[in-house]
């Protein structure tokens, strides 16, 4: 039972409002270190603690009074220059926000919160006595904290997500509601596709493809465009938040917006009422078509307008970092400063929590690896302080945010080098790799410069875990970096995840949506210019020569007909010729995700305006599913063989 109970909504308030004072507190905190004696951040930061110490007092929180009202304490004597501040009294201070955050977890849980570490205690006694000791310091850092308690529950028996995929033919026959036309009516030469996808898992097995997307999707072809559906990410990764604050001026243009749609669609059903009476003059369908033109228009500005309320600035995910590179630059002994721009940035709320580990582990990297020691800096001619910048901006209808720093650079021969020792890339492979690809071997799961495993890196996993959570959310992230002067890592990342722009393409009959943002150019697959490069099937566009893939072998079908276009299409690590047999158009997908059950290959689903239920491809997924993709791809003797040209595969 709650420790609060008939208290939820003032609890959660509570919660609410505290978290962004202290976080606003962390801020200050670090800016109170560059400037001592600046009174107005002293006044803010004795402010911020008296509030949250009021909060908490309405809940009967005594141990977070005791530690608020203590800190509290401290930062009086501070403005009124009664104490000074020195790197002690602030290592103290941060260690008392710490403990504040550890509380706040407490009562998230519904329990009310455990005494601080009785060391921190006495040690925010001394620096209010003025008694405080340097010889503490690694303790005042890091005092020991309690954990915070987890309610216990029963483990939900979830079937996983397969990693091998499953039938693609019985997924579009259920999805779809129509048999998918895969069946050749004549004999085509063996291309020796991968094996088709499979269940892997055996909860799977147990059920069938049917059962699963039945239950997954939720709907049919045959049901109404924009009908209700899992709609959203998977929560089982872990609880997120999932209230927003939203501007009320934002909600009032949502509900005028409402109002008009409704006044056109009163307007609607009478023009329908004079056209069922036999009126069908000129002037009436005249007024129909202004009257849907209107709604159309009307329906877009809404959609907007309900994006926009799901748009928060960036700063609300940034304001916590500074702390973050403040501590990490003291342990490592550096002198780092972490400089914001572009907070005011809107991006999806969706999108904030997926952001916040990326950054933080380019950060880190930064400051312990991008940044130099005081003395080699000084030695290169560059200032004792190193500058990390993270800043956020909008290009069209992408959310573009950089990290920089800097420091060293990075030096492509050595990561080559290091790649080539640890086994994760060939002598060959090394010898053909530009600058770019050099700098992307950091994303390589395993791979690390670093020649000790500390607590900050040397595991080799960090950077592998930024690409794959940029890339889960529809983004890219590139290197440049030039040695000696340093690195900046560019991410750029959509607006939304609820819609997505997509390039609908065709095997046989059936659609497919692939995502645009991958997509460079459409071309035709000419015979006489596919040539076999390394037992695959490539084509020479501009000078580089590019692999071909058939949709049709990603998915593991048959072929029904020759192969007429290919879509050249572009992700971080590669370019390559996705073989289509036609195309259907482009659209703004607005995306269903599978809920509990993900196929592998397959981001989600959207609904077209004629009501078909399509799948939106995941290529980078698709590719893996070929292994390694450098190996995937079809010979030319096979694809010309699906390209009906027996003489030229001959």
């Amino acid at each position: 039972m709650s420790d609060f109970s008939g208290m939820d909504d003032l609890l959660q308030d509570f919660l609410v409002e505290a978290g962004d004072l202290l976080s606003g507190v962390d801020n200050k905190l670090v800016d109170l270190e560059r400037a001592p004696n600046d009174k107005g951040l002293l006044n803010d930061i004795f402010r911020g603690f008296h509030t949250i110490k009021g909060g908490a007092g309405f809940l009967n929180a005594v141990e977070l009074v005791t530690l608020c009202h203590l800190t509290e304490n401290l930062f009086d004597k501070l403005r009124n220059g009664e104490l000074a501040i020195t790197p002690e009294v602030m290592d103290v201070i941060l260690s008392s926000t710490g403990a504040v955050r550890d509380m706040f977890g407490y009562l998230e849980q519904g329990v009310q919160p455990t005494a601080a570490d009785p060391q921190l205690i006495e040690h925010l006694r001394q620096a209010i006595a003025g008694t405080l000791s340097g010889a503490t310091q690694a303790d005042q850092a890091a005092p020991a904290r309690a954990p915070v308690p987890v309610p216990a529950s029963p483990v939900p028996v979830v079937a996983s997500t397969p990693q091998d995929g499953l039938d693609w033919n019985a997924l579009f026959e259920t999805v779809t509601g129509a048999t998918p036309a895969i069946v050749a009516e004549k004999t085509v030469a063996p291309a020796s596709p991968p094996a088709p996808l499979h269940q892997s898992d055996e909860e799977l097995a147990l059920k069938s493809p049917e059962q699963i997307i039945k239950a997954a999707v939720g709907r049919r072809a045959t049901d109404k465009p924009g009908a209700s559906g899992p709609v959203g990410r998977r929560d089982s990764e872990k609880q997120r938040d999932n209230s927003i604050r939203v501007d009320t001026a934002r909600l009032d243009q949502v509900l005028n917006l409402s109002g008009e749609i409704g006044l056109t669609k009163n307007r609607l059903n009478a023009l329908r009422s004079d056209i069922l009476n036999g009126r069908s003059d000129t002037e009436t369908l005249h007024a129909l078509d202004l009257a849907v033109s209107q709604l159309d228009l009307l329906v877009s500005d809404l959609q907007n307008a309900v994006m926009k309320t799901r748009m928060q600035p960036i700063g609300r995910l940034f304001q916590k970092y500074p702390r973050i590179a403040r501590d990490l630059a003291r342990n490592l002994g550096k002198d780092v400063e972490l400089v914001l721009s572009g907070e005011e940035t809107e991006i999806d709320k969706t999108m904030i929590e997926d952001l916040s580990d990326p950054i933080i582990h380019l950060i880190r990297n930064a400051v312990d690896h991008g940044v130099e020691e005081t003395q080699e800096r000084l030695a290169n001619g560059k200032p004792e302080k190193s500058i990390v910048r993270l800043e956020a901006r909008q290009e069209g209808d992408h959310i573009v945010i950089l990290v920089a720093d800097d420091g060293r650079g990075m030096n492509a021969e050595r990561l080559r080098a290091k790649a080539v020792e640890k086994g994760l890339i060939t002598d060959e492979e090394a010898n053909t790799m530009d600058e770019r690809q050099s700098y992307n071997l950091v994303f390589l799961p395993g791979f690390s410069m670093a020649s000790q495993i500390s607590d900050v890196s040397g595991r080799g996993v960090g950077m592998d875990v930024v690409r794959t959570n940029i890339q889960k959310l529809n983004g890219s992230i590139e290197i440049r970096s030039t040695l000696g002067k340093g690195t900046t890592f560019v991410i750029s990342l959509p607006l939304t995840l609820a819609i997505l722009p997509v390039l609908l393409v065709r095997l046989g009959e059936q659609p497919f949506a692939v995502p645009l943002s991958m997509v460079r150019e459409i071309l035709p697959i000419e015979p006489a210019e596919v040539q076999e490069v390394g037992g695959r099937a490539t084509m020479v566009v501009r000078g580089e020569v590019l692999p071909i893939m058939p949709l049709s072998s990603l998915l593991g079908w048959e072929p029904v007909q020759t192969p007429e276009y290919g879509v050249l299409m572009q992700s971080a690590e590669q370019s390559f010729i996705l073989a289509i047999d036609s195309f259907a158009g482009r659209e703004d997908a607005v995306i269903k995700s599978l809920d509990d059950f993900r196929p592998k290959g397959v981001a989600g689903v959207t609904t077209l305006s004629n009501g078909q239920i399509v799948l939106i491809l995941d290529m980078k997924e698709l590719l893996g599913a070929l292994g390694d993709s450098r190996g995937g791809g079809v010979s030319r003797r096979a694809l010309l063989a699906r390209m009906e040209l027996p003489a030229l595969a001959a």
